[in-house]
C-alpha cells in the first residue's frame, strides 16, 4: 500500500488525534477515511436521509416565485 507523509501543525495534530481516538480508529485510517469522503463526489447518507424530511418546506417554484428568471448556467 502506497504512503503518504503528512506535515501538519501541532493543533491540527492534536484535533487528528482526538476525532481518531473518538472514532476509534487510527490516526492514518481518519486520515484516510475523510480523503476517501472528499473525493467521493456524493452526499454522505446522513444528508441524503433528510430528503423531503421537512414536508411544508417550499419547492423550487415557490423558492422562485418574484426573483425573476433564473440566470443562464454552465454546462457540465
Amino acid at each position: 500500500m502506497p504512503r503518504l507523509n503528512l506535515y501538519v501543525d501541532d493543533s491540527t495534530h492534536q484535533t487528528i488525534e482526538a476525532a481518531a481516538t473518538a472514532a476509534g480508529v487510527s490516526r492514518s485510517k481518519w486520515v484516510s477515511n475523510l480523503v476517501q469522503e472528499r473525493i467521493a463526489g456524493e452526499w454522505p447518507p446522513e444528508v441524503l436521509a433528510l430528503a423531503g424530511a421537512w414536508k411544508d418546506f417550499p419547492d423550487a417554484g415557490e423558492l422562485r416565485k418574484g426573483y425573476g428568471t433564473d440566470l443562464p448556467r454552465e454546462a457540465f
